[in-house]
């Protein structure tokens, strides 16, 4: 690979005798990798392939993700590379905590938050970038979860609504992305020796908003995917001197993984507790974690307002219809609606009103003439023995659901017509209507897909 001349230059005289090794690795195959999803019934892949198990991450695997495979769609699988999988493993959030990822899209890191909170507590995904924000509620939508409303704001907007609010705040920065240049050669094209500076720049703004949403005792969780010192080591000595609150975690460092380099900032031996990635000392890219604590005293955050249901009557008579018919356990959480569409804000969130939202919750499905829809999410999301009706399908049928296509039924189930949830390798695939022996398919026209075999 042909690196910049510039990066060049720089890494020789940071790195010294490593050089050699560090500039070889980028001419190495880029690994491929995936977790498991943890929400799901059944956790047994059925058209994935397993080439091993990542030691430091009960949910990371190596191999391909296939994105028009059964265990993609029905969101058991999330293609994620093995760099990145490392910061969730140190974010690590407790069940019950109120989690922010600032910088979430497209959902590799948010997802693997949700996993750890077990669909309790409260995950926030913000992405400020409207299209990209859009992806990371797919890709959250497939997942799978219940406790997550993914918000489209700046840092500065966002901890104005929600200050003091949150147990854990992930900051996945944007950064001048020299860690991915093996992986995605394109991200060359816009590097210059003065990018890292300009970064920097930015994530300095960015840090001052999430320091804002801490509560007392909270952690920050800081990464890039770029080995400049301007934005890893130097950007935790900024946070150190400007905020004298915080103290650096250490962080349980497996093989291959590097301690910081306090000798690339101020000299800070606390900066080795950081860590760093080199693609020459572990099988990925390179990357950079730092994990803080919050010593503030304790204050007395803003007016803190909760969100109140805005069904109409006969929108409440419709959704309980068919949860009563449907559903073995009410769902946790505030009903609103946006126009027909139905969705269950987590407990514990704050007013939305004044946010940007793109998922306020889990979707619930649509509100039609004297009845009620529901959607994919819900279907993704529930668990078969969290519906009283479900309906499982072969691979064959599956193939043409995921088409589009009406499916027969071997038979009509027992327990009558109406709404079943569609079950493939023991996981929620959405909702159908069933009519005697006929599957009626209500699979999103936009996610439809030709199925064609691997290899």
């Amino acid at each position: 690979m042909e690196l910049p001349v510039a990066f060049v230059e720089k890494y020789t005289h940071l790195l010294k005798d490593e050089a050699t090794s560090f500039f070889a690795a980028f001419d190495a195959p880029v690994k491929k990798a995936y977790r498991i999803n943890p929400l799901k019934e059944n956790q047994e892949l059925v058209d994935t392939p397993d080439d091993g198990h990542l030691e430091y991450s009960p949910f990371g695997h190596l191999g391909k993700v296939y994105g028009h495979s059964i265990d993609h769609t029905s969101g058991l699988v999330y293609s994620q590379e093995p760099s990145a999988m490392f910061v969730g493993e140190v974010a690590h959030p407790q069940v019950g905590e109120f989690v922010l990822d600032l910088s979430a899209a497209p959902g590799g890191k948010a997802t693997h938050l949700a996993s750890y909170l077990q669909q309790t507590g409260l995950l926030v995904a913000n992405e400020i970038i409207k299209k990209r924000s859009q992806i990371l509620a797919e890709n959250i939508e497939r997942f799978g979860t219940k406790n997550t409303v993914v918000t489209n704001e700046s840092p500065a907007r966002l901890s104005k609504q929600l200050p003091q609010f949150f147990d854990k705040i992930v900051v996945d920065a944007p950064c001048s992305g020299e860690g991915m240049f093996r992986k995605d050669p394109d991200a060359m094209t816009y590097w210059d020796a003065d990018y890292p500076a300009k970064c920097a720049s930015l994530q300095r703004e960015i840090l001052a908003d999430a320091v804002k949403m801490l509560k007392p005792e909270a952690e920050l969780i800081y990464s890039t995917c770029t080995f400049a010192p301007e934005e890893n080591e130097q950007m935790i000595a900024w946070l150190l001197e400007t905020y004298p609150e915080f103290s650096v975690l250490p962080i349980d460092k497996p093989a291959g993984i590097d301690d910081g380099r306090p000798e690339w900032a101020d000299g800070n031996p606390e900066l080795s507790k950081t860590a760093r990635i080199f693609p020459n000392h572990f099988n990925g890219e390179g990357h950079f974690v730092a994990k803080l604590k919050w010593c503030a005293q304790d204050s007395q955050p803003a007016k803190q307002i909760l969100e109140k249901s805005n069904l109409t009557v006969e929108q409440a008579k419709q959704w309980q219809t068919f949860a009563d018919a449907n559903l073995v356990t009410p769902l946790q959480g505030t009903l609103l609606t946006f126009g027909d569409q139905l969705y269950c804000l987590p407990e514990g969130m704050l007013s939305i009103k004044k946010l940007s939202v793109v998922r306020p919750g889990l979707h619930l499905g649509t509100f039609k003439k004297n009845r009620f829809e529901p959607s994919l999410a819900l279907g993704l999301t529930l668990k078969p023995h969290e519906v009283k009706q479900h309906v499982t399908i072969t691979k064959e049928d599956w193939i043409k659901y995921v088409h589009g296509d009406t499916v027969m039924l071997p038979a009509a189930p027992a327990t009558g017509n109406g709404w079943y949830q569609v079950v493939i390798n023991g996981n929620g695939l959405g909702f159908a209507k069933v009519v005697g022996q006929t599957l009626k398919n209500y699979y999103p026209k936009g996610l439809r897909f030709i199925y064609h075999e691997q290899g």
